[in-house]
């Protein structure tokens, strides 16, 4: 429990953190570090996968047709996920992605709902009815939806569902959707260099490894959260998830100076006080669960 608890939290503290990362490449526009992202993490997760020796699973996935389709379906909201996220944080936009984090695991609730059929427990209802007061008072007080939240949100709430049913891990999943969205990432950067348009090759030494960094910055702390997943249970999952969107907020407001107005203020803290209702109940039904001593 307490190595799976560590291996978590740091998980969510190195997401929490990605602002910082992203920040030291912003020179590079957002479009090429998304497709520098995708090459160089298919290289690290070969690296692991030689060092484990763990290779068996590719060749029966590249054998049906249905897994490929789902992984390719699924690669493609990463990388639209991924793009929002860098776009978001190189754009000024660091407390708006962290409330894209903070609503997720109500919008991947209203997913299930919406898209499995899933029935939602009146407390949830709750939770879902307070976020979505949340998000109407940003609409209002800012004059349009908070756009990059709720595209943060619902594609990673749409790619969590689908990786939900997959038949593949973290790391081996991760692996397949690189593979897949490695040759357009690639023909995208051959066409850029052709074009003498690449960031890359014109950027300092620092700059490039910075990109290069952009392999173990993704798989590292998603190999750690699937150790942490292993290893304690959903209720506490749930909690420490958290930590990454507080993080986030936190260096937007304190260290890059982003506006966080009283009014502002009020539309996270409804979709806080969602949140907390989401999440005690959670607690409260695993309480309820628990075989009890005679």
């Amino acid at each position: 429990m307490r190595i799976g608890m560590l291996y978590a939290s740091a998980a969510y503290a190195a997401w929490g953190l990605f602002p910082l990362y992203f920040k030291s490449v912003q020179a590079v526009p957002p479009s090429q570090i998304l497709l520098h992202r995708m090459v160089w993490s298919l290289g690290f997760v070969v690296l692991v996968l030689a060092w484990r020796r763990h290779w068996a699973w590719l060749g029966q996935a590249m054998r049906r047709p249905k897994v490929l389709a789902g992984f390719a379906a699924s690669a493609l909201l990463l990388s639209a996920n991924w793009f929002t996220y860098i776009w978001a944080v190189n754009n000024g936009r660091v407390i708006d992605a962290s409330l894209g984090y903070f609503i997720n695991p109500l919008i991947t609730v209203l997913l299930g709902f919406v898209l499995l059929r899933e029935r939602l427990r009146p407390l949830q209802w709750g939770a879902v009815a307070l976020a979505a007061c949340g998000v109407a008072w940003l609409t209002w007080q800012n004059g349009q939806l908070p756009w990059v939240a709720l595209m943060l949100a619902v594609s990673f709430g749409l790619y969590g569902l689908m990786r939900k049913t997959a038949p593949l891990g973290a790391l081996e999943g991760l692996t397949l959707e690189t593979l897949l969205l490695f040759p357009l990432a690639l023909g995208a950067l051959a066409i850029l260099s052709f074009e003498h348009r690449n960031s890359f090759a014109a950027a300092p030494l620092t700059q490039q490894l910075l990109l290069a960094a952009a392999g173990p910055v993704t798989a590292v702390p998603l190999l750690l959260f699937a150790a942490g997943a292993r290893r304690i249970p959903l209720s506490m999952l749930r909690l420490l998830q958290y930590i990454a969107p507080t993080l986030q907020l936190l260096l937007g407001v304190l260290l890059y100076g982003e506006p966080f107005s009283p009014e502002r203020a009020v539309g996270f803290l409804l979709i806080w006080s969602a949140l907390a209702v989401y999440s005690l109940e959670g607690l409260w039904r695993t309480w309820a669960a628990r075989p009890r001593g005679v």
